[in-house]
This record gives C-alpha cells, sequence and structure tokens, in this order.
C-alpha cells in the first residue's frame, strides 16, 4: 500500500513566485550613502537627518546604516545633544501651557 504524501516546501507557506508576498520585507528603498563622509559629532546638519521630529534615533534598519555606522552616529548625535548642538526633542508634545 502507498501513500501520497503532500509537498512541505515553500507552495505549502505560500512563499513561491506566485504567492504574492514581498520577498524582502524591509524597504528596498534609498540607500543612505554616506561615502567618504566622517561621522562627526560637529556636524549637526548631518546628524539632524537621523533623528525623528520627537528626537529619537532612527534605527539602522531605516537608516541602512551598516552597524559599526550606526553605532558611531548614536555616539555622536549624544555627544552633540550634550553639548546643546541638537535639541534632546523638537517640541514638548502633549504640554499644556498653564
Amino acid at each position: 500500500m502507498e501513500r501520497e504524501f503532500s509537498k512541505k516546501g515553500s507552495e505549502s507557506r505560500g512563499e513561491g513566485k506566485d504567492s504574492g508576498l514581498p520577498e524582502n520585507r524591509f524597504k528596498s528603498g534609498k540607500k543612505t550613502d554616506l561615502g567618504e563622509t566622517v561621522i562627526d559629532y560637529k556636524n549637526a546638519y548631518l546628524l539632524k537627518r537621523f533623528i525623528t521630529d520627537r528626537g529619537k534615533i532612527n534605527p539602522a534598519r531605516i537608516t541602512r546604516l551598516s552597524a559599526a555606522q550606526q553605532r558611531k552616529l548614536a555616539i555622536a548625535i549624544k555627544r552633540a545633544r550634550h553639548i546643546a548642538l541638537i535639541p534632546y526633542c523638537s517640541a514638548h508634545h502633549g504640554m499644556k501651557n498653564d
């Protein structure tokens, strides 16, 4: 007696070419090209590109930086905040003027 088994592969999970699911789950848009630009805490214009409007540091999956570049960026942003080159937050959201 022979039994037929269903294929357990990409077809059963819906990951084939015709499944309609994206092959890459992250955004494949704009890649940050720093080139030869040195990440420095004194370059406030460069650092502001990597901060949200609320003052948070954008994650590496959004900025498309390598792990080493992201660490250098985070340290530079924290140093620039400490000496007041860039603000900790742009505005106090939710604060009432009493």
